[in-house]
């Protein structure tokens, strides 16, 4: 799976804990989600979740890591992309600009007590509803 903005993975505390400390360093903690690993690409098939992160080493070298762990270790897993500040909170929004207004078509449309078109009528001649049964098969032997 690949998102514009990648993943929040969410653990349960217990996966936390018995990862420990080799963990940690992927984790962030946000005050209002609570921790989590962000990813950009995740691969869910298997016994085990692939979280790949892209990063930068402190010598400023692009590094693309993947991090396995089994997928009963994690809670959930939530798509970013919203672009911006992830989580559950207040936002504002702006007013959006006005859209094109829709054509009024209620005058030409026909009324309500009007039959509808689209319903055959079987109480017209040749309809095979009224019609009479065809020729051939006179023991009307239900379909198998």
């Amino acid at each position: 799976m690949k998102g514009r903005d990648g993943y929040a993975v969410f653990f349960f505390p217990q996966a936390i804990e018995a990862l420990g400390d080799a963990i940690k360093p992927y984790i962030q903690d946000s005050p209002v989600v609570g921790p989590h690993v962000p990813c950009d690409e995740i691969d869910t098939g298997g016994a085990l979740i692939e979280l790949t992160m892209n990063g930068r080493m402190p010598t400023g070298e692009d590094v693309t890591l993947e991090l396995m762990v089994p997928t009963s270790m994690v809670r959930m897993i939530v798509s970013r992309q919203s672009g911006g500040m992830f989580g559950f909170g207040p936002r504002s929004h702006e007013a959006q600009a006005p859209g094109q207004a829709l054509p009024t078509i209620g005058a030409a449309a026909p009324p309500a007590e009007a039959p509808a078109l689209a319903v055959p009528d079987s109480s017209r001649a040749g309809s095979p509803a009224v019609e009479a049964a065809p020729e051939g098969d006179t023991a009307a032997k239900p379909a198998p």
